[in-house]
C-alpha cells in the first residue's frame, strides 16, 4: 500500500472516529443534562480534558507515542485560547436564543475561510465556496428557529467565533510548523485547557444556571453518566486534533455540521424529539453541500499532487539536461558538486622541448 493510500485511509478513519465519538457524547450529555439535571457544561468539559490528559499520560508511560516538547509559549497560548473559546461558546448559548447560537456556529466557517485567505494566503475555489454555501443553507434551514438579538449576546457570539476560528487554525498550523502529531499537541495543551476551564467553569455555570455545581446531588446514576461522558471525550478530543491536523479547520467545521444533522436524526429516532419536514429538507440540502465539498476537495487535492509530481519530473529532467550539456562541453561534475579545472595546453613547453 502506497503512502498516499495510507494517508487517505488514515484521514477517513479520523473522520469516522470524530463523527461516531461526537454523536455518542452528545447523546450521553443530553441524557445527563436533560434527564438527570446536571446542567454544568463548562465544568464537565474541564473534567473531560483532565481525563484526556491522564489517559494520554498513561499512553506515554506505555510508550504508545513519543513526547516531543516544543515552544512552551505557543503551547500555553494555544491551550488557554482553546479553553477561552469553549467558555465563550457556552456563554453565547446561555445569553442568546438557540437560533442565534446556531447562527454563531454557522458563522465559524466563513470567518475561518476569511482568516485563512487574509493571513495564510490560502485560496478557495468557486466550487468549494459554492459547496460551503449549500451546506450552510441546509444547516440553517434544519436548525435555525428564531433569531432574538441582544447586545451582550451578540458581543459574546462575536468573541466566540473569533477565538474558535483562531484556535482551530492554530491546531493545524502548529502541527505543521513544529512537526508534531495530533497526540503530542493534545498531550501538551490539555493541561492549560483543563486548568482554564476548571478555574472559570464553576463561575460560568453558576452565572448561566443560577446553581452551584458543588452543591449538586451526585447520585450513582449521575456519576455513571459523567464517567461515561469523560471516557467518550478522550476519543472526541483526540479525533478533533487528528482531523484538523490531517485536513483543515474548514473541513473540521464541515464535519461538525454533519454531526449536527446526525444528532437531529438520532434524536428523532432514539429520543423521539420533535421533527418536521423543514428539518428533513435542511438535512438533505446540507448533505448535498457536504458531498459536493468532499468531491471538489478530492479533485483539487489530486490535481495539486499531479502538478507537484510533474514539477518534480521536470526538475529532474532539467538536471539531467544540464549534466549532459556539461559533459558535451568537456567538463564533468564530481559527486560533491565541485567542477574540476580543465588542464590548459602549455605551448611554451612544446617550444622548449
Amino acid at each position: 500500500m502506497g503512502e498516499n493510500q495510507r494517508f487517505q485511509l488514515g484521514t477517513i478513519g479520523a473522520l469516522c472516529l470524530s463523527v461516531v465519538s461526537s454523536v455518542s457524547i452528545v447523546i450521553c450529555n443530553k441524557a445527563l443534562i436533560s434527564t438527570l439535571g446536571f446542567t454544568f457544561a463548562t465544568t464537565l468539559t474541564s473534567w473531560h480534558l483532565l481525563v484526556t490528559f491522564c489517559s494520554l499520560h498513561v499512553a506515554l508511560w506505555l510508550k504508545m507515542f513519543e513526547h516531543k516538547p516544543f515552544d512552551p509559549r505557543a503551547v500555553m497560548g494555544f491551550g488557554i485560547l482553546n479553553g477561552i473559546s469553549i467558555g465563550l461558546l457556552n456563554l453565547s448559548l446561555g445569553f442568546n436564543s438557540v437560533g442565534f447560537y446556531q447562527m454563531t456556529k454557522l458563522a465559524i466557517i466563513p470567518c475561518t475561510v476569511l482568516l485563512e485567505t487574509l493571513f495564510f494566503m490560502k485560496k478557495f475555489s468557486r466550487s468549494i465556496q459554492f459547496s460551503l454555501g449549500i451546506l450552510l443553507l441546509g444547516v440553517g434551514i434544519a436548525t435555525i428557529t428564531d433569531l432574538q438579538l441582544n447586545l451582550l449576546g451578540s458581543v459574546l457570539s462575536l468573541l466566540a467565533i473569533l477565538t474558535t476560528c483562531v484556535a482551530q487554525i492554530m491546531t493545524n498550523s502548529i502541527q505543521k510548523k513544529f512537526r508534531v502529531s495530533s497526540t503530542q499537541l493534545l498531550y501538551q495543551s490539555c493541561p492549560y485547557q483543563a486548568i482554564t476551564l476548571f478555574v472559570f467553569g464553576p463561575f460560568l455555570d453558576g452565572l448561566l444556571t443560577n446553581k452551584n455545581v458543588f452543591a449538586f446531588n451526585f447520585t450513582p446514576k449521575v456519576l455513571a453518566f459523567i464517567v461515561l461522558s469523560c471516557l467518550i471525550s478522550i476519543s472526541v478530543n483526540f479525533s478533533t486534533f487528528l482531523v484538523i491536523g490531517k485536513t483543515s479547520a474548514v473541513t473540521y467545521q464541515v464535519l461538525g455540521h454533519l454531526k449536527t444533522c446526525l444528532v437531529l436524526a438520532f434524536g428523532y429516532v432514539l429520543l423521539r424529539d420533535p421533527f418536521s419536514w423543514r428539518n428533513i429538507l435542511g438535512i438533505l440540502v446540507a448533505v448535498v453541500g457536504m458531498i459536493s465539498y468532499s468531491y471538489h476537495c478530492n479533485v483539487e487535492s489530486q490535481q495539486q499532487k499531479a502538478s507537484e509530481a510533474s514539477a518534480q519530473i521536470s526538475q529532474a529532467n532539467e538536471k539531467d539536461t544540464d549534466a549532459l550539456i556539461a559533459v558535451e562541453n568537456g567538463s564533468s561534475i564530481l559527486a560533491d558538486g565541485v567542477v574540476p579545472k580543465v588542464p590548459v595546453w602549455n605551448s611554451s613547453k612544446d617550444v622548449d622541448a
